[in-house]
């Protein structure tokens, strides 16, 4: 699993620095078609649909409800490809990590409360360091288990 997230990490690294760029207040069909000088005329020739559709298409993409098949068409005609990625925010190592700690901390609270309810509480920070150190690398054994809970 580690290596699977690694190896994803680093595909989706190329993509990190675009995941901040903003798309064209037009769109992006409509940047490409513009820059090439074709008219949506000429656009809709090369889709086999009408100028109309052209038009659509373009307020589609920047609205957000275009499809992802509809997108790959016209980018086609335009002489492009679609690239589509999840660009996460952050590395999915850290996401994981990071929520492994969050549940492993619920869980030596849990514990631990309950310890103190039967007098049974220890105070070692060192202990309650290495339970949750432990309840963490147990998660990440089975990381599926991370996402049980909201």
């Amino acid at each position: 699993m580690k290596d699977a997230i690694r190896h994803l990490d680093r595909r989706l690294a190329a993509f990190r620095p675009l995941a901040h760029g903003a798309r064209p207040p037009r769109g992006w069909l409509r940047a490409v078609r513009d820059a090439l000088g074709m008219t949506t005329t000429q656009l809709a020739r090369r889709l086999g649909v009408s100028q109309p559709r052209i038009v659509m298409l373009e307020q589609s993409e920047v609205s957000g409800s275009i499809t992802l098949q509809t997108l790959q068409r016209a980018a086609e005609a335009l002489g492009c490809r679609v690239v589509y990625a999840l660009v996460p925010e952050r590395p999915l190592a850290d996401v994981v990590r990071q929520r492994a700690e969050a549940v492993a901390d619920r869980q030596v609270a849990a514990v631990r409360h309950t310890m103190r309810l039967e007098g049974q509480g220890v105070d070692d920070k060192r202990a309650a360091g290495a339970l949750r150190r432990r309840a963490v690398e147990q998660l990440l054994q089975r990381p599926a288990r991370l996402w049980d809970e909201a």
